[in-house]
């Protein structure tokens, strides 16, 4: 999977009325890919998989892999608290046509390190396709340590991580104890490109969404190991980053990509609300700074 590098975005799912807004979500892909994204992940976090029911979810994967059509990856999130919901998803990304599946810490249940293994064993025992763990402690409430995630890249078809601790410490051990061809993706922004800088190979963005064409050139320079490039973009958009996570993501990217164009509407379903008035402006402070607006 030598494809499965730089920015990746874990785009929005644009509601309208209530509905997933198709259209809507082909404009997007189209932007994307248009700006020079490297790889799509729909329903993520920042997708609102945990208000999406089952078929919303699978449809939403199904209309984003027809839309790419091969162009770039689709890492289709999967992932669940319960392992056979997990398996369930999976196979039907498969069917869809997915690239690859990003799989979450089971949250809320709190599993054992042990339990980790097991449930993504369970996952990639039942469906054949390549599975990307993602750690993300900050909602997940469980930790999965590096040790549990070298053990886990033993296990046929698990071929990388989205790894957003926040911790470089933890990135970095992350790559010292697995395979030189594990991909470790930065989870987070504001780590993208020292975490490439030390070995990594890209970034699931959530600032993607709303600049992808810095983004992606922000990687590519990393990758390239052009530092003062990447350091230069990474400061510039760093308040940017920030202004993503000024509310409740993902209401700041969809509000974002509101007052651009690019969607019809910044809609949210609840719990997730909408902007109060100081992120609004915290919002468009940086968007503008970052020439968005």
């Amino acid at each position: 999977m030598n494809r499965i590098q730089g920015a990746i975005v874990a785009v929005v799912t644009p509601f309208l009325d209530g509905k997933v807004d198709e259209q809507g979500l082909i404009d997007l892909v189209e932007f994307h890919i248009a700006n020079g994204t490297d790889g799509i992940v729909p329903c993520g976090t920042t997708g609102e998989s945990a208000t999406l029911d089952f078929d919303e979810h699978k449809r939403v994967i199904e209309l984003t892999v027809k839309t790419v059509n091969g162009r770039v990856p689709v890492i289709a999130g999967t992932g669940a608290n319960n392992t056979l919901e997990a398996i369930e998803l999976t196979e039907s990304a498969k069917a869809s046509g997915a690239d690859a599946v990003l799989s979450v810490v089971p949250y809320y249940n709190k599993p054992s390190q042990e339990g980790l293994y097991q449930h993504y064993k369970a996952i990639a025992e039942a469906v054949d396709i390549p599975m990307i763990l993602y750690n993300v402690p900050g909602r997940t409430v469980t930790n999965m340590l590096p040790a549990t995630v070298a053990r886990c890249a033993g296990i046929d078809n698990v071929i990388g991580i989205k790894e957003a601790s926040g911790s470089l410490n933890q990135v970095s051990e992350v790559i010292r104890v697995c395979p030189d061809d594990f991909i470790i993706l930065s989870g987070d922004d504001f780590t993208a490109m020292p975490t490439v800088l030390i070995g990594g190979r890209g970034v699931i963005s959530v600032t993607s969404n709303v600049e992808p064409r810095g983004m992606a050139e922000m990687m590519k320079a990393a990758l390239a190991g052009d530092l003062q490039k990447a350091r230069e973009l990474h400061f510039r958009l760093f308040p940017l980053m920030g202004a993503m996570f000024c509310y409740p993501s993902p209401a700041p990217a969809k509000k974002g990509l509101e007052l651009m164009g690019k969607i019809r509407s910044g809609e949210l379903r609840l719990p997730m609300t909408e902007m109060d008035d100081a992120s609004l402006e915290t919002l468009k402070k940086a968007m503008n700074g970052a020439g968005l607006l």
